[in-house]
């Protein structure tokens, strides 16, 4: 891409890990990042056009889940997050609503930080052998732990060097990691009187199968975050189109709808903008009241408000301008400068009224 003057690659992403051998951190090998520097702004086109095209490109590799923004300063794009008691019932909606969306002409890039599925152990307690052996969850998880990764470094023994301390790690070959029945045969300490050794498999059921390799959760409930960047137009356009799809309009009662990033921004800036403008106004009529020292005037004042603020509306549809934080401080402004006006007119008129002597 003639835009791209430098890219900065980074592979790997550190994350915590309860495996001694590496110090109790790992890395994720399947995470990477691009550090893109673009070309001064007359040599390119916009931002969101580049975007659009790595976008493009990205799309042809295959298995890959990527997110093309910025790095820095906020996140973009509209970003909603959904949250469920019901984990399937969730990863459902969720699949369901990203293709919909994807069908959007005002939509561009649609990613989700849905959990891929890993291969993993289950391990399935029996728990009238359990109290029958004397045997609890904490002692087989425990005991499968030290076998597979090792124990917590803080309980490893210790090899002294001159310089440093060297961790003893015992554990099985990577091998006997894919025995099932090994693993079953493994001795879990037991409470009962004669303080025998029980084999897992006598107190558990051992399987391999799949599963979220991460669970993230919002108020205490299963959550997906799903992250949609416009194609073209305004974020409060795409923000409507994406609530519009059929999946959003009939959400089963289990599953709520919380919007994130900007369009959260968004929201709170409307409310706080209403109630900024609410208690001026109620200050205004104060001040009036106050100075004119009646209530006809003051009301006669305010009637200018909803007529400037109309005006501006339509104003903003004429020049196909959106709503945001400057058109909202041109609101103030205007309400500002139209009180002024009216109390001008109001108050000209009052004194002209006491010349003529009819007030």
């Amino acid at each position: 891409m003639p835009e791209v003057t430098n890219i900065f690659t980074s592979v790997g992403e550190a994350q915590a890990s309860m495996g001694a051998s590496d110090g109790g951190g790992g890395k994720a090998e399947n995470i990477a990042g691009l550090d893109i520097v673009l070309a001064p702004r007359a040599e390119r086109g916009t931002k969101q056009e580049i975007e659009r095209k790595i976008s493009k490109l990205m799309t042809e590799v295959p298995g890959a889940r990527f997110t093309v923004g910025l790095s820095s300063g906020g996140e973009s794009g509209y970003n909603f997050s959904l949250t469920s008691t019901n984990p399937q019932l969730l990863e459902q909606t969720a699949q369901k609503i990203m293709s919909e969306i994807r069908g959007l002409p005002s939509a561009g890039a649609v990613t989700s930080d849905r959990s891929l599925p890993r291969q993993e152990l289950t391990v399935t307690p029996d728990r009238l052998a359990m109290a029958d052996k004397g045997v609890t969850t904490q002692d087989i998880a425990t005991t499968l732990r030290v076998a597979t990764v090792g124990d917590y470094e803080q309980q490893l023994s210790k090899l002294n060097l001159d310089t440093r301390q060297v961790p003893i790690v015992v554990r099985l070959p990577d091998v006997a990691k894919q025995n099932v029945s090994q693993l079953e045969g493994l001795y879990v300490p037991s409470t009962m009187p004669a303080g025998q050794g029980v084999r897992v498999g006598e107190v558990a059921t051992l399987d391999f199968g799949t599963g979220p390799a991460q669970i993230s959760r919002l108020d205490r409930e299963r959550a997906i975050s799903i992250t949609v960047q416009p194609a073209s137009g305004e974020l409060g356009d795409l923000v409507q189109a994406v609530k519009a799809v059929p999946t959003m309009q009939q959400l089963p009662p289990s599953i709520t709808i919380i919007d994130q990033g900007q369009a959260e921004n968004m929201a709170d800036l409307f409310s706080g903008f209403i109630i900024a403008m609410s208690v001026g106004v109620v200050c205004i009529l104060g001040v009036l009241i106050l100075l004119f020292g009646r209530l006809l005037q003051p009301f006669t004042i305010l009637m200018a408000l909803p007529l400037s603020i109309g005006g501006a509306f339509v104003g903003l549809v004429i020049t196909n301008s959106s709503l945001s934080m400057p058109s909202m401080i041109g609101f103030i402004m205007l309400m500002g400068i139209a009180t002024k006006n009216s109390i001008l007119l109001v108050d000209y008129a009052l004194i002209a009224q006491r010349r003529a002597g009819t007030l």
